[in-house]
């Protein structure tokens, strides 16, 4: 029986646990348990991210490679072209008739030797130059970077005979008759040491970084 108070009320023992509290362990076990969260969590994106990465490398470089295997088929074509752009300077070089129909009226019939234009084919460099602002280059190996840099560098040289001859067909010295021949010996010289001299050893190097780059 519950003894009445002195106000004559009668009071309850308070039997009730209090809450315990918890012991450094679980709180331990607590910051564990979310730094393990964080750490995971940073883990996972970084895996995501370099998983995204190398989807986006090997995509470069597959455009790469398909960009190599165009120009391959642009310059094997501009080589053909090319002989025989240096076949009709040659006969021009040995035919007076000829000359006199190359200069004409001061003014220069470059189709007489080269009738679809000096450039035959243009080469792309549109993957390449993705590759390099998207910074795809840095996770290549320095011998991959090495070729590409030398087959691009080939690939822009062998497109500079346009602005080469074009120096010269816009030359005054060129509307000459007199000149003629000179100018056509010129005009040979820069189809040989831009383009013509280097078609082989480019075709080479671009089988060469395509097999490695597969």
């Amino acid at each position: 029986m519950d003894k009445p108070s002195r106000s004559g009320f009668k009071t309850q023992n308070n039997n009730l646990a209090e809450p315990k509290t918890k012991g450094w362990s679980a709180y331990l076990m607590e910051s564990l348990l979310i730094i393990f969260s964080v750490v995971l969590g940073l883990l996972l994106t970084e895996y995501v991210n370099s998983l995204h990465e190398d989807s986006k490398t090997r995509g470069t470089l597959r455009n790469i490679v398909a960009e190599l295997k165009q120009n391959k088929k642009a310059i094997e074509e501009m080589k053909v072209y090319n002989l025989e752009v240096l076949r009709k300077i040659d006969s021009v070089l040995a035919d007076k008739k000829l000359q006199n129909k190359l200069v004409s009226n001061s003014e220069f019939n470059l189709n007489l030797i080269a009738p679809q234009g000096v450039l035959y084919r243009y080469l792309d460099n549109t993957a390449w130059t993705i590759a390099k602002n998207n910074n795809v280059v840095s996770k290549l190996d320095i011998e991959s970077v090495d070729m590409l840099t030398k087959v691009y560098e080939d690939q822009s040289r062998m497109m500079k005979v346009e602005d080469e001859i074009a120096k010269m067909v816009f030359d005054r010295a060129s509307r000459d008759p007199e000149q003629i021949q000179t100018t056509l010996i010129l005009i040979r010289d820069i189809y040989h040491g831009w383009a013509v001299d280097r078609t082989d050893g480019l075709l080479n190097r671009i089988d060469n970084v395509i097999a490695k780059l597969h």
